[in-house]
């Protein structure tokens, strides 16, 4: 049964936005409909994961059809305020273990009835997210980091971070999963652009706690301080087989990579690194680009686009867009199944987006033919001369 005492519809409100918090919600029935229009007559709001992100599915019922929106649970709550009361005069919450109901009489009173669940509710696989995290927040790493207190309490400050290293270790998970590389054999991963090592602990610790695997990872960090402060938290804290190195993708070439990491990579930082990972032939490749300055310059938009692309911020997405396209396509060509979608934002960028690649254990010599043809038909309808990756490609490849 819900702890809140509910008196008014505020503490609906707040019992809702705290069941959210625990993933306690089933679902949330708003009827009786009132507003203008005739052919709604229900809403049916459920928690979902969509794109590594938790959000409320809004279905709207209308007479002859289905409409279906995604809300960030900040904006569920306010289109849900802005709906009880003046348009749906009835709301049903179903909780995992209670059932709450609110409803307006004609003259706009409240009443709110509460009961236990009438019976065990099945609980989608997203409610048990918190309790089936792919890290461990009592790991020792967590604490060194400072991510988590001596108490190894979550610090509320880096709540942020601390989703960030779940959703990257459940991605690193899933490819893993599906990916060529023998999971017995000790994995190498090189993760470039470390920074302060959050990531690069997590996929070591993952791997050697977790997975029972004598992993090899290496972050590589440019700035020679924070190198050296990694490497003395992995030796205080007996992390076999990590250390830091300062270099970056053009300087750093070890023996064997199966995992190549690049994210935050700026601008043609993000093409050097999927180079170095198609030379180096890894089973997985993980970027998130950031800063699309070559193409950009290059690209002659049809007339048309004109007056979409006035505005800056279109002409930057439509870069963005187009670079990062290519380079999707272009690791395909090269024999990897690639996924482009939307990861947690990282520390101090809005960028979001990552590029995900699996090694395929085979390939098919037409499909990679007509998806060069592919490329090479929007690169000619942008005009664009020069695509970094290609570049690097098609040199590596006269080398050879």
């Amino acid at each position: 049964m819900p702890h809140l005492a509910l008196n008014d519809i505020e503490d609906f409100y707040l019992l809702l936005s705290k069941s959210l918090e625990d993933n306690s919600v089933i679902k949330l029935l708003l009827s009786k409909y009132r507003g203008e229009d005739k052919s709604l007559k229900r809403i049916t709001i459920r928690p979902i994961t969509l794109q590594n992100e938790s959000v409320l599915s809004f279905v709207y019922e209308h007479q002859t059809n289905h409409i279906t929106k995604n809300y960030t649970y900040s904006n569920a709550l306010i289109e849900i305020k802005a709906l009880v009361g003046d348009e749906f005069k009835s709301a049903y919450l179903t909780l995992i273990d209670a059932e709450v109901q609110i409803e307006f009489s004609k003259k706009g009173k409240l009443k709110i009835s509460q009961h236990k669940a009438k019976q065990a509710q099945d609980v989608p696989a997203t409610h048990n997210r918190e309790k089936n995290r792919f890290v461990d927040i009592q790991r020792p790493f967590l604490s060194a980091l400072k991510v988590t207190d001596k108490q190894q309490k979550l610090i509320p400050a880096m709540s942020n971070k601390w989703k960030q290293i779940n959703k990257f270790i459940e991605v690193f998970s899933q490819a893993l999963s599906v990916s060529p590389h023998d999971k017995k054999t000790p994995i190498n991963v090189v993760d470039f652009g470390s920074g302060k090592g959050y990531l690069t602990f997590a996929i070591h610790d993952y791997l050697q706690h977790t997975l029972g695997n004598e992993a090899q990872v290496t972050g590589v960090e440019l700035r020679q301080g924070l190198a050296d402060l990694c490497n003395e938290t992995a030796f205080r804290l007996g992390h076999r087989g990590l250390d830091f190195v300062c270099g970056d993708v053009k300087t750093h070439a070890p023996k064997k990579t199966d995992v190549m990491i690049a994210l935050h990579a700026c601008d043609i930082a993000t093409d050097y690194a999927i180079h170095y990972g198609i030379r180096a032939n890894a089973s997985i490749i993980m970027c998130s680009p950031c800063c699309h300055k070559q193409i950009r310059p290059q690209m002659v938009s049809p007339e048309l686009f004109q007056p979409m692309l006035q505005y800056g911020v279109h002409l930057g997405q439509e870069a963005e867009m187009v670079t990062d396209s290519l380079r999707a396509m272009l690791l395909e060509a090269n024999g990897y199944t690639t996924k482009v979608f939307e990861f947690i934002s990282l520390e101090h960028t809005n960028k979001n987006k990552m590029i995900l690649a699996v090694k395929k254990s085979q390939t098919n010599p037409k499909e990679q033919a007509k998806i060069l043809a592919q490329i090479a038909n929007i690169k000619s309808y942008y005009s664009i001369e020069d695509h970094c990756l290609e570049s690097l490609l098609n040199e590596s490849a006269a080398q050879a």
